[in-house]
């Protein structure tokens, strides 16, 4: 089963940059539509920011600081993360939909990453 592998959190003080990576771990898996959501404790997950063709979409809170952006031959999305704050402090999760060709057959799949921890300090 093809999985989509994080990677890129790590801590970091406020003000500060991080950029995350999100490639799925195996050949022959054409995503549609990739997004980064986050989840901080106590809170639910929700959108961070989405790329499906050539259009995107942010959360209003990470507008103007945060980029989401994919490179199609490496099938792999980034989010570049600048001027960090404290609030957004959580755990990142990588989604991925679209469809995989294996062995002679096309499934479509949808695809959580396992998470990476950002954490902004004051």
């Amino acid at each position: 089963q093809v999985q989509v592998v994080e990677s890129g959190g790590g801590l970091v003080q406020a003000g500060g940059s991080l950029r995350l990576s999100c490639a799925p771990s195996a050949r022959g898996f054409s995503a549609n539509r990739m997004a980064w959501y986050r989840q901080a404790p106590g809170k639910q997950r929700e959108l961070v920011a989405s790329i499906s063709g050539g259009n995107t979409n942010y959360a209003d809170s990470v507008k103007g600081r945060f980029t989401i952006s994919r490179d199609n031959a490496k099938n792999t999305v980034y989010l570049q993360m600048n001027n960090l704050k404290p609030e957004d402090t959580a755990v990142y999760y990588c989604y991925a939909d679209g469809n995989w060709v294996t062995g002679g057959t096309q499934r479509d799949l949808v695809i959580w990453g396992q998470g990476t921890l950002v954490t902004v300090s004051s």
